[in-house]
C-alpha cells in the first residue's frame, strides 16, 4: 500500500513538475521564493532536447568535476547538466 501511495506521488511529481515555475531568491541573507515566467527546460532532458528548443546558449562551460557537470547560459536562464542530462535550469532574469 506504501509503494503505491509513493508511486502516486511520484506520477503527481512529474506531471505538475513542469507547471509552477518559481525562482528562490536571496536577498539580504533572506531566502525566498517567487513565481517566474521565465521558460526554462524541465530535469531530466538532453542537452540535445534543449538546444533545439532553446537554440545554442551564449557560453558553454566546460564540464568540471566528478559527476561531470556542465553549465550553458542563456538570456534568462542557466541550466546545468550532469552528463548528457538536465540537472537544473535556473532563471537569471525575468
Amino acid at each position: 500500500m506504501n509503494a503505491r501511495i509513493l508511486q502516486g506521488a511520484l506520477v503527481l511529481t512529474v506531471l505538475c513538475g513542469n507547471v509552477a515555475l518559481a525562482e528562490t531568491m536571496v536577498v539580504d541573507d533572506q531566502v525566498t521564493v517567487r513565481q517566474s515566467s521565465v521558460e526554462r527546460p524541465s530535469r531530466g532532458v538532453t542537452m540535445a532536447t534543449v538546444e533545439a528548443k532553446f537554440g545554442a546558449p551564449q557560453t558553454r562551460h566546460p564540464a568540471v568535476g566528478k559527476p561531470a557537470i556542465t553549465r550553458w547560459d542563456y538570456a534568462n536562464f542557466s541550466v546545468f547538466f550532469e552528463g548528457e542530462r538536465v540537472i537544473d535550469a535556473v532563471a537569471t532574469a525575468g
